[in-house]
């Protein structure tokens, strides 16, 4: 009989997740490509954009080193276009009971955003203890955040929003963040102009932060 080791957690693959919204789907592989040789491995492509699907998709099925996901998943019907598209992790800024409900179905890892204690303590209650933390400068940044570790010490956070490369080793030193979430690694111009030997290079300074 063969040991299985237990899949890594969402939150331990790297420092960063890069947050990807991307208006043309053709840009998917290529900078999927980019930001796992830069040693970042989750990519979380956003229900932003109506080629967030077909890029999810593209991702999946050429890039088998990545680990794709799906964020800003809003409702049931965004879980099961990304679990058919290949998403591998799903994403929400926020939850209810009934997203919550679908994104455990799906079977696949999950981080429901909170921006509150009551939120937290809800997910807790639930049996919820990685969360998506957003939007994490807004609602009161690395303080905030800090302040939840000594009274709520299962919770761990990934905290996305306003986060850049200034500020994410604030984030990644507090006790109860695994990762942080951001696009600093994804400049408009690079993207634009399909420089993913920048948007690599950006991608290894992220993923050597911790």
């Amino acid at each position: 009989m063969t040991d299985t080791a237990p899949s890594p957690s969402l939150l331990d693959l790297a420092p960063v997740i890069p947050v990807v919204v991307i208006d043309d789907a053709a840009d998917a592989v290529p900078m999927a490509r980019a930001l796992v040789a830069g040693g970042l491995p989750a990519i979380e492509v956003t229900f932003r954009t109506p080629a967030a699907a077909d890029a999810i998709r593209a991702i999946a099925a050429e890039v088998p080193e990545a680990i794709v996901g799906a964020g800003t998943v809003l409702n049931p019907g965004h879980v099961d276009t990304a679990v058919a598209a290949g998403s591998r992790f799903l994403v929400s800024p926020g939850w209810t009971d009934r997203l919550l409900g679908a994104m455990r179905d799906s079977g696949i890892p999950s981080l429901p955003g909170v921006s509150t204690t009551s939120e937290v303590v809800a997910l807790l209650e639930r049996g919820v203890t990685e969360m998506k933390f957003f939007p994490a400068e807004a609602a009161g940044g690395t303080a905030y955040l800090g302040s939840l570790a000594s009274p709520l010490p299962d919770a761990r956070f990934c905290p996305t929003g306003g986060v850049n490369a200034a500020r994410a080793p604030g984030y990644l030193a507090l006790p109860n963040v695994g990762c942080v979430g951001g696009t600093w690694m994804l400049p408009a111009d690079a993207v634009a102009a399909g420089d993913w030997a920048r948007v690599e290079s950006l991608a290894r300074e992220a993923a050597a932060l911790r």
